[in-house]
């Protein structure tokens, strides 16, 4: 299997015998995010600060290959009480915009640390299909006379 572990400095360090994040092929695996900063200590005990700094951690994770949260197309959300649900969805509404990633939220009794918040997410690295795209589009295109097609059917009049 080609695999790839990602870390960051930005964000915390695992513990245990685990990846942050795994890159396999084109997809980004990152495992829960937890409201911890670099030094591996909690953010603070507001819902809302603590989403900041889970999304800033898979930013982190995300940024050490090239990619952004707009490469997310799924993420699990697990809050400690669904009422934090409004003040979260508030923060993530900043951080990502339509399409949105699928989504899963549970909650969940007990997250490490008495988080209130952790998330984890699959990307895909579409960077290369991207590049392709953006490139081909910048591609001249040829003279065409489109009598040559008068039901406009061909390549170009699509």
């Amino acid at each position: 299997m080609l695999a790839k572990s990602i870390t960051s400095i930005e964000a915390p360090q695992g513990h245990g015998p685990y990846s942050p994040a795994l890159k396999v092929g084109d997809f980004v695996f990152i495992s829960g995010q937890l409201p911890l900063n670099e030094d591996n200590t909690m953010v603070s005990d507001d819902v809302s600060e603590q989403s900041m700094q889970v999304i800033r951690n898979l930013v982190a994770l995300l940024s050490e290959i090239d990619l952004e949260l707009r490469h997310i197309v799924k993420t699990t959300v697990y809050l400690s009480d669904h009422k934090y649900l409004e003040k979260f969805d508030q923060i993530y509404a900043t951080y990502f915009s339509n399409p949105y990633p699928a989504r899963t939220v549970v909650e969940i009794k007990d997250l490490a640390y008495g988080a209130k918040i952790a998330i984890d997410c699959v990307a895909l690295d579409t960077l290369a299909y991207e590049a392709q795209f953006a490139k081909k589009q910048w591609e001249e295109v040829p003279e065409h006379d489109c009598e040559d097609c008068p039901d406009g059917t061909c390549d170009h009049c699509l």
